[in-house]
């Protein structure tokens, strides 16, 4: 599947980016995840429907404040994610939003 983008309401999900206009991986250092190769595997996963990612971004600026992660198990999906500090709302809502998206439009039965 190719990356889903969401609108939260105050937040914007979309996929990874690490290219000339936006490079998440300054704010993905603060989740602890220094890995350079981060986005590019996460572009595969997505291709492979091994795992979905999102960054939930500030939708006036494109800043990724939290990144939330979907993984199949079959009928079901493990939810996960981190917030940079302060931004636990961002990661919240957008939990939420992709757990409706992983019910609604996937069929997923998701858990945490």
């Amino acid at each position: 599947m190719e990356p889903v983008e969401i609108n939260a309401g105050g937040w914007y999900l979309r996929a990874l980016r690490a290219d000339e206009r936006v490079d998440d991986r300054p704010a993905l250092a603060d989740g602890s995840i220094t890995d350079p190769d981060h986005v590019q595997r996460s572009h595969a996963a997505w291709k492979s429907d091994e795992q979905y990612t999102w960054a939930v971004c500030q939708p006036n600026t494109g800043e990724l404040l939290a990144e939330v992660l979907l993984t199949p198990d079959g009928e079901e999906a493990v939810l996960t994610g981190w917030a940079r500090d302060g931004h636990d709302d961002a990661l919240e809502s957008g939990s939420a939003a992709v757990t409706r998206f992983a019910e609604g439009a996937l069929g997923f039965t998701v858990r945490r």
